[in-house]
This record gives structure tokens, sequence and C-alpha cells, in this order.
């Protein structure tokens, strides 16, 4: 998706604010929740653009296979990338 970090710190920092200010947590002072839940939305928005890199670095060693049988770059690429997402139950 490729959110700024900043927009995703922002978004830590209200999701936070909102969480105590409505009393359904309690955070102890030496926990730093801002931070731990920015790690959280951080690797979560990102996911995505993780699985396409490794779509594409699967599709590099058959670049030449494809070309020789005419396989669409985009066809394998959707077809590599929903094989991934279903093996890992990954959401996105």
């Amino acid at each position: 998706m490729g959110l700024r970090k900043e927009f995703i710190q922002f978004l830590a920092d209200t999701i936070t604010d909102e969480l105590i200010l409505r009393d359904m947590i309690e955070v102890p002072d030496h926990v730093d929740l801002e931070t731990q839940l920015f790690r959280v939305l951080e690797d979560e928005i990102n996911l995505e653009d993780r699985v396409n890199q490794e779509v594409r670095t699967i599709l590099e060693q058959y670049n030449d296979h494809m070309r020789q049988t005419g396989i669409s770059y985009q066809e394998m690429f959707k077809m590599i990338k929903n094989e991934l997402v279903r093996k890992r139950k990954i959401i996105l």
C-alpha cells in the first residue's frame, strides 16, 4: 500500500490515545504502546509489498520459460501471488 511512516505513526498515536481516553485499556508507564502498535501497523500495511516482491523474485527464475511458452507475466504474477496468499493464509 505504501503509506508514509509519519501517517502510520499518526494512526498508532491516535488509536492508542482513543483507547486510553475511552477507558478501554490501561497502559503501564513503562510500556511504549505507540511504538509497538506502529510496528504492527507498519508490518501489516507493507505485507502485500513483500508478497509482491517475492512473486517477482520467483518469476525472475522462470523468465526464459515464460517467453518460450508465451505465458503472460501478469497472469503468472496473479497465479503465483494467489497461491502464496492461499498457502500462507494471508489476508490482503
